[in-house]
């Protein structure tokens, strides 16, 4: 996928050592953007092999606006599991906020559904937006949201028909480890508002703010963290085709996501199948918490 490898190149070229509250050092830019077409395939990294599983039970969790991990544990997916607090839940969980965004007179509003719903009754609209920063929790949160919000957008295509968009804008992204799950996360999200619409997917949009990479430390330490290695490995494996998905035609709207969460994981993924991903062999990078 040459907009995530590029973005690689980027940073390893321009980026400027940074310091952060996680005490590994960064290369670190500021404000890269790209798009990608969908109808060129589904964009799941295959310069290194990409769990599907994982990104399907993730946002499955996120619409269902849960805090609580418990989700993510029957399906044996790890990596909210450092952010959980002593009662399983993650206070800053995305989903949380999608569903649940706090007014000032107490009340909630689900901004997903909202999002459903203009998209059947004035698909043109400007204002689809969903927020996952409350300045409330994120200010004080150990974990604010990376990926603090996300417009939808439809567009004419160039035969004048409309195509379903989203843009994302990430204040926060680790270019090894997060953005191939976020590429591949909100495109999924893309399809699933194509779903529910019946308006094709299109372009999904990604700014990234802080686009870093983890490194050692100028005296060698900290190496274990060190993602330069691994990323400068994925610069010489050619880019393969991309995968196509194929999502069971049961799902249609969102009511159809809640019966979803109570299924076991071969279930689950037979209705989100991914067909001809052939990655190259994973590699390992270790997250900085």
């Amino acid at each position: 996928m040459k907009q995530y490898l590029d973005t690689v190149r980027e940073a390893l070229e321009v980026g400027t050592r940074k310091s952060n509250r996680t005490g590994v050092d960064t290369l670190s830019t500021f404000n890269i953007n790209y798009e990608i077409d969908l109808a060129e395939g589904f964009p799941l990294l295959t310069t290194k092999e990409i769990s599907w599983k994982n990104i399907v039970i993730e946002n499955l969790w996120f619409l269902s606006g849960k805090t609580d991990i418990a989700l993510l544990k029957k399906h044996n997916c790890k990596f909210w599991d450092p952010w959980a607090d002593e009662h399983g839940k993650v206070p800053s969980a995305y989903g949380n906020f999608w569903r649940h965004f706090p007014l000032p007179d107490g009340q909630v509003n689900d901004q997903i559904a909202y999002v459903v719903e203009t998209l059947k009754t004035n698909p043109m609209s400007r204002r689809m937006v969903v927020s996952a920063w409350a300045p409330g929790n994120a200010q004080t949160s150990a974990l604010p949201p990376c990926h603090a919000f996300w417009v939808v957008n439809v567009q004419n295509d160039q035969h004048g028909e409309p195509q379903i968009c989203l843009h994302l804008t990430q204040r926060s992204c680790d270019i090894a480890l997060g953005v191939p799950y976020n590429i591949a996360g909100y495109s999924l999200l893309l399809e699933l508002f194509s779903r529910f619409s019946g308006i094709k997917p299109g372009i999904f949009g990604h700014t990234l703010i802080d686009a870093h990479i983890y490194t050692a430390k100028p005296d060698g330490s900290m190496s274990e963290y060190d993602h330069i290695p691994g990323l400068h490995t994925q610069l010489t494996r050619e880019p393969r085709k991309l995968p196509t998905l194929e999502i069971d035609p049961s799902i249609t709207s969102l009511d159809d996501i809640e019966p979803l969460l109570s299924l076991e994981t071969d279930e689950i993924m037979a209705k989100f199948i991914l067909h001809d991903y052939n990655p190259h062999p994973a590699l390992q990078f270790k997250v900085a918490v």
